[in-house]
């Protein structure tokens, strides 16, 4: 029977199994994951919306604007704003704890 040979830990699986890192990886898929949910729901229904509900995306909205064009736009609007309520939500809740994680790692002071 062949024995076992048991490693030592690395520091990448010291900071992956840290409380720490454990935190900000759970903050950060709380809030990712929600906003992906939002954001392919939205752009299912529009994708729907312009396959089978002709008539009502072709509805002018004023002159040439129709609704299917606002719903397009709406599309570039909403990225612009997930990018924007990430970075400000990573700014506040993220980069503070990331970056005294970082240095604990380049210290050598890893948990």
């Amino acid at each position: 029977m062949a024995d076992v040979v048991e490693h030592p830990e690395t520091d990448y699986e010291r900071v992956q199994n840290s409380q720490e890192f454990q935190q900000l990886r759970r903050r950060f898929r709380n809030f990712v994951f929600p906003m992906t949910a939002f954001f392919l729901a939205w752009y299912l229904l529009y994708v729907l919306l312009a396959a089978y509900a002709h008539d009502f995306m072709s509805i002018r909205v004023a002159g040439n604007i129709t609704v299917g064009l606002l719903f397009g736009l709406g599309q570039f609007v909403s990225t612009f704003a997930i990018t924007m309520i990430y970075a400000s939500w990573a700014n506040k809740r993220q980069d503070a704890v990331a970056e005294r994680l970082r240095r604990h790692i380049e210290d050598g002071e890893i948990v």
